[in-house]
């Protein structure tokens, strides 16, 4: 009879990228794919340890599966079972645990649990003395791929423990990321996203150029669009700015780690770049590409950020003509150089600024969007909603509905945009 396996991600879109990667092995090793919300023989859970929250979804994503099926084999990879072995050994039901290097060779992990007496296998790694780049991208959406090309970080924010848990820079070649991109094409989906865990680091491994990478790809035929999934201040260079700018397929849009709008905490938490610099790239996007989408991240209540610091951030937020803002609460992570870091922001005063964030990302936001209506615009459409309408995203990253007729899901249409009751409609 034919096992069956579930997968359940956590995390990044390099995550993503992963599973369907891993998932590829078990179809190739003839196992049966159900949703995690099913029973199943085997489950594959990919875990994320960027925040204390995340190490408790992955803890209850392992609770979850062993409910669905008790008798099942639980198997946890990922960046929580590079870091956090015996801890999730210790949760229960767990058969496999493998860290950055064997989580690519689950089969042949789960075949020697199979084959042996143990209740459970722990395989992790020393991460300084991890090479391998292993290539992945996702097909489940059927109108987005997630393109791994970059693995890793030599970066050492005082803050982050992703180093530790994925190991230096790395990636493959450019020949092999653009075959890749043609397999993906052959699948009919029209957009790529490029991810990585620092991929303007592109290049380490081979010699080669993040901007070179871009042109190669952007050569591909069958892709209408591509995203650059998040990428450093520091190394989002002008000449990137400008072949974006005047590319076939690399979308109007950029996300950019901001982390604090504060120079004070941006040298407590080692960043490598000031908030003029950061000022600087913002607004050198939207001179040469004005109808940008640009999307921020921040952190608030990081240790050292007192009240007059994150005002700071507060303002300089406000003042930058972005079009999204992704924040994140602080959380503590061990072996990191944060902890020594004073003073300590209590929880509450956390979630404060946290909510005060929230409301500059919606102003922000809702700006943005004011800024487009009336224009037109094309739209690549993912899902239908229980409403009746398409929903899917513009070049510049603005997410739009629609009730015309003849959309069809993964159909790319200009419409022209319009808000009604604060959400952006196409017609």
């Amino acid at each position: 009879m034919t096992k069956k396996v579930a997968f359940y991600t956590l995390g990044c879109k390099l995550n993503y990228a992963e599973t369907e990667s891993i998932a590829r092995r078990f179809e190739t090793a003839r196992f049966e794919r159900v949703d995690f919300s099913q029973s199943a023989d085997y489950y594959v859970i990919n875990t994320c340890s960027v925040t204390e929250v995340a190490n408790k979804k992955s803890r209850n994503s392992i609770r979850k599966a062993r409910k669905n099926n008790p008798l099942a084999k639980v198997i946890v990879v990922g960046c929580y079972a590079q870091l956090k072995a015996q801890e999730i050994i210790a949760i229960g039901g767990v058969s496999l645990v493998l860290g950055a290097q064997d989580k690519f060779n689950i089969i042949e992990k789960l075949q020697e649990l199979e084959a042996g007496t143990a209740p459970h296998i722990v395989s992790g790694c020393e991460i300084s003395k991890l090479t391998n780049f292993e290539a992945s991208y996702s097909l489940s959406e059927r109108t987005r791929s997630f393109l791994k090309v970059q693995d890793g970080c030599n970066y050492n924010c005082s803050y982050c423990t992703i180093p530790q848990a994925r190991g230096a820079s790395r990636n493959a070649s450019i020949a092999h990321i653009v075959a890749q991109a043609q397999e993906i094409a052959q699948s009919g989906i029209q957009e790529i996203v490029l991810t990585g865990i620092n991929i303007g680091d592109f290049g380490r491994s081979t010699g080669e150029a993040f901007l070179d990478l871009l042109r190669a790809l952007d050569a591909v035929e069958g892709i209408a669009r591509y995203r650059i999934s998040s990428i450093e201040p520091n190394l989002l260079t002008s000449e990137i700015i400008n072949f974006v700018a005047q590319s076939r397929a690399f979308m109007p849009h950029f996300h950019i780690p901001l982390q604090s709008g504060c120079n004070e905490v941006l040298r407590l938490m080692r960043r490598r770049y000031s908030t003029e610099f950061f000022a600087h790239k913002i607004h050198e996007i939207k001179e040469k590409i004005p109808h940008a989408g640009i999307g921020v991240d921040v952190i608030v209540g990081t240790n050292g950020e007192t009240a007059e610091y994150f005002e700071k951030t507060r303002l300089f937020i406000k003042s930058l003509p972005i079009s999204y803002l992704h924040v994140f609460t602080y959380s503590e992570r061990e072996n990191t150089d944060a902890l020594g870091i004073t003073p300590r922001v209590p929880e509450h005063e956390r979630h404060e600024r946290n909510l005060a964030l929230h409301e500059v990302a919606e102003e922000r936001s809702a700006h943005f969007v004011r800024q487009n209506v009336g224009s037109v615009r094309p739209v690549l459409f993912e899902t239908k909603q229980k409403n009746g309408a398409f929903s899917g995203y513009t070049d510049n990253y603005i997410r739009v509905q629609s009730r015309k007729s003849g959309i069809e899901k993964n159909s790319i249409v200009p419409l022209q945009l319009t808000e009604i009751n604060g959400e952006c409609w196409g017609e």
